[in-house]
């Protein structure tokens, strides 16, 4: 089947099924309302009717007496008073006579019997049965068409007429199907013949706009045609196979020709695409794991690539950057923003420029222009890349490795000293145990003297285990875990702490969950020392604040109490191994809780202030491939994995 066929005949089936939902949508309006008006008229006819019957049994009570308790004569006297009723037998006839729809008319009494009715010959007889009429106003368009255009049948409009509270005589009026068909025939057949000229219209119109709409194809039929007529050598485009053959037509051959190589071109161009959705991800990963910040602008001065850690330094996310003019982004009024806006419109290139932002942050700043060194004006700008370093964050790398080599030499020389004193204490105490039983209770001074001695020395094994569980390398058990239960079973774990001290918690969890591959045990060590070092530090009590987010890759953990906080002094000291200002703390828990955070790659920054408090902010990375990273460092403290003993930190 051609094309021009199908669309021809697409467009005329939409048009014939819209046709046909019309149609039903006015055939079940037009019978609805043809039946909506056979019923107001049967019933204007039966509310006549009733009100000529009830002046009739008004005349005939008044002409003479009768009997009420005699329902024979009671009935007698009614149907003699309707029969002899000039009018109401004149409104019996002339209902009959000119209303369409109205079959008969009868009045019956309460056992069914005629007492008056259209037809003398039903005087006096049972009336037939009939469905009501009014029915038919709540059924479909199927039972509708079936009851009209179906075996002629009498509905019944009944209006009663009481006595006494009761029904005394009803009033029936005939409506036949038959006559709603004369009513009806018309309107469809008229409805019929506009369909029939709107579907011919349709098969005219569809044909025109196939025409219409195939003129490009028939263009390219065209130059397929003269592609055909043309030369083509086999280098530039492969003839098909059954060419050589000879037995496919020259018109069919260059369209095979045509196709195949409108199909190279497809495979080249997702061959290109593939590259660039590939070069577009690395570029995206590079751009995300920058820690200096790096902008774009266009030759408009629009921001065409941004790094994440532009947000860190503009404070603005990175999605309200992108397409954003430079004007737009940097405010004249701050320092940062005033050079580069300064610079930009000079056209002057900065270089390593060092300046401090109006929030104290110690940064460096290039920015140089891109020009076309291969067009006319090889000075014509292109765009302008700007790049902003942060020099603290330098700083405090440098000293969080400076850190790790400490604690990595501090966990090869407790792991050797550990192993060398072991031994003499396990000797010292056989010794001592020897000397007790020789001694025995004699000399009572003596016993005390060696009690001492023995308690110091099992003090001194403790410190020693304590160091040998330090460095002692164990499997670390990484499993994907819901930060936010790690953090609630650690708040759980501490809460006789909080109440012994007046400290209560403001935890700020997100409702969603934020998974991390960590050892489970050792992340709840870590966050236990900071958080038990923070309630001791609030000695009058009050709120600790813990606080978990979701920054780019990593979860934020900020723990902060309302403590007298760190002095600046000592603030650089306070991971260093056996470093401790509380008195009998052993200084191991913060240099634990470091190194755990460290062999999870994650990181611990420290804001303390006189009147702020101290703030802990412990960083995980989200859910990835973490075993290769926690490998590096681990193997960068010299101390491979380990399992740090569970020891509240100093």
């Amino acid at each position: 089947m051609r094309l021009k066929t199908k669309l021809v005949l697409a467009i005329s089936g939409l048009v014939f099924l819209l046709l046909c939902a019309l149609s039903w949508i006015f055939l079940n309006q037009l019978l609805r309302q043809r039946i909506s008006q056979s019923f107001d008229g049967g019933s204007m006819v039966a509310n006549q009717i009733v009100f000529a019957t009830r002046r009739a049994l008004e005349n005939g009570a008044a002409n003479g007496a009768f009997d009420a308790s005699d329902p024979t004569a009671l009935r007698e006297t009614v149907a003699a008073a309707l029969r002899s009723d000039p009018g109401l037998t004149a409104l019996l006839d002339s209902a009959i006579r000119y209303s369409p729809t109205v079959f008969d008319v009868t009045i019956d009494d309460t056992d069914g019997r005629a007492l008056l009715s259209s037809d003398p010959s039903q005087l006096n007889q049972p009336v037939a049965a009939r469905e009501e009429y009014s029915r038919l106003q709540d059924g479909g368009v199927i039972r509708l068409l079936a009851v009209v255009f179906g075996p002629p049948r009498v509905y019944d409009i009944s209006l009663p007429l009481e006595r006494a509270g009761k029904p005394f005589i009803t009033v029936r009026v005939g409506i036949r199907t038959t006559f709603l068909r004369f009513v009806v025939e018309p309107w469809l057949l008229t409805a019929l013949t506009y369909t029939g000229l709107a579907i011919l219209c349709s098969l005219v119109v569809a044909a025109f706009l196939a025409n219409l709409a195939l003129q490009p194809i028939e263009q390219i039929n065209r130059r397929l045609d003269a592609l055909d007529q043309s030369p083509m050598t086999g280098s530039s485009l492969e003839a098909p196979a059954s060419t050589a053959s000879g037995g496919v037509h020259p018109a069919e051959d260059a369209i095979a020709m045509a196709s195949n190589k409108i199909e190279r071109l497809g495979r080249r161009m997702r061959n290109v695409e593939e590259v660039f959705s590939a070069l577009k991800e690395g570029l995206d990963q590079i751009m995300t794991n920058l820690q200096d910040g790096m902008v774009l602008f266009t030759r408009d001065a629009r921001a065409v690539l941004v790094s994440d850690s532009v947000e860190r330094f503009l404070g603005l996310p990175r999605r309200d950057i992108l397409g954003a003019e430079l004007h737009e982004i940097f405010s004249k009024d701050t320092r940062l923003g005033g050079l580069i806006r300064e610079s930009f419109d000079a056209h002057m290139v900065l270089v390593q420029e060092e300046i401090i932002t109006d929030t104290g942050r110690h940064v460096e700043i290039s920015l140089d222009f891109i020009h076309d060194e291969m067009g006319s004006d090889p000075q014509a700008s292109l765009g302008a890349l700007l790049t902003v370093h942060d020099l603290e964050s330098v700083r405090e790398i440098e000293s969080e490795l400076e850190l790790s080599r400490r604690l990595a030499a501090i966990g090869r020389l407790t792991a050797g000293v550990g192993h060398e004193v072991k031994n003499p204490i396990n000797a010292i105490v056989v010794h001592l145990e020897l000397m007790r039983n020789k001694l025995g209770a004699s000399d009572g001074g003596a016993v005390r003297h060696l009690d001492v001695i023995s308690s110091e020395i099992q003090r001194l094994d403790r410190v020693v285990e304590t160091l040998v569980d330090f460095s002692r390398p164990v499997e670390l058990q990484l499993r994907e875990q819901d930060l936010r239960r790690v953090v609630s079973a650690v708040l759980a774990l501490a809460s006789a702490e909080f109440e012994t001290r007046n400290v209560y918690v403001e935890s700020d969890l997100p409702d969603c969950p934020v998974t991390v591959k960590v050892d489970g045990d050792l992340v709840k060590q870590a966050l236990l020392n900071v958080v038990l070092n923070a309630a001791q530090a609030m000695t009058e009590g009050g709120a600790l604040e813990v606080r978990l987010i979701e920054d780019g890759r990593m979860a934020l953990l900020s723990i902060h109490d309302n403590g007298p906080g760190i002095p600046a002094e000592i603030r650089d000291k306070i991971f260093d191994l056996y470093f401790t200002t509380k008195k009998g703390g052993s200084g191991i828990g913060l240099a634990m809780t470091y190194r755990i955070v460290q062999i999870h790659s994650g990181s611990v920054e420290v804001e303390s202030g006189p009147t702020a408090g101290t703030t802990f902010t412990l960083s995980f990375p989200l859910a990835i491939a973490q075993e290769g990273r926690v490998r590096e460092h681990l193997a960068a403290a010299g101390a491979g994995e380990s399992r740090i003993a569970e020891e509240p930190r100093g």
